[in-house]
């Protein structure tokens, strides 16, 4: 089944499922394939500092992964377009890319969406579930704690109805690392 071409989708993948920032007509659960959600951008800002970076989502290559995409009016395009330039390429650790996704519906549509740029410095790579946990739980940024963001992540996604192993294996590590902290 086809979607109209000049119909308008964006996907995501982390926040902008539960927090586009952007007026949308339609919001079904997608897939897209050749793309795997991770914790593979290191954070300078938000959740980290060059210091002691932490990790926050990105769309990276391998696998598929499940998220959202939003259907725009054609007129709002030209204003979500910047809207999302801004909020995701403030240091330019993704790249603007329009990828088919499926949509829960049946229908294969072009999506905007942001993939890992993997020759960015910020690019921390694929990453043990062990070794994400651990980088995650002392990092702090302006925006908070890097734990709580993996852990809000992941809450948001079970309420969604998403199941992503691997962060819920880095969700593990960080529970049973901050057990073991407190008993020591």
């Amino acid at each position: 089944m086809a979607a109209d071409m000049d119909e308008f989708w964006v996907f995501g993948y982390g926040s902008l499922m539960w927090n586009p920032g952007f007026r949308f007509e339609e919001k079904l659960t997608a897939r897209a394939f050749g793309y795997r959600r991770s914790l593979c951008v290191r954070s300078w800002v938000h959740r980290g500092t060059e210091r002691r970076p932490g990790l926050v989502l990105g769309l990276d290559y391998g696998g598929s992964c499940i998220g959202m995409a939003f259907r725009v009016a054609s007129a709002e395009r030209v204003g979500v377009t910047n809207y999302l330039r801004e909020r995701e390429l403030v240091t330019h650790v993704y790249k603007e890319r329009t990828m088919p996704v499926q949509l829960s519906d049946g229908r294969r549509v072009p999506a905007l969406a942001y993939v890992i740029d993997r020759n960015h410095v910020q690019y921390a790579g694929a990453l043990s579930a062990e070794a994400a946990a651990a980088t995650v739980a002392t990092a702090v940024g302006k925006s908070g704690n890097n734990r709580e963001y993996v852990l809000n992540t992941l809450a948001h996604l079970k309420e969604m109805g998403i199941r992503d192993h691997w962060l819920e294996e880095v969700a593990a590590n960080l529970t049973a690392g901050a057990a073991a902290s407190a008993q020591a």
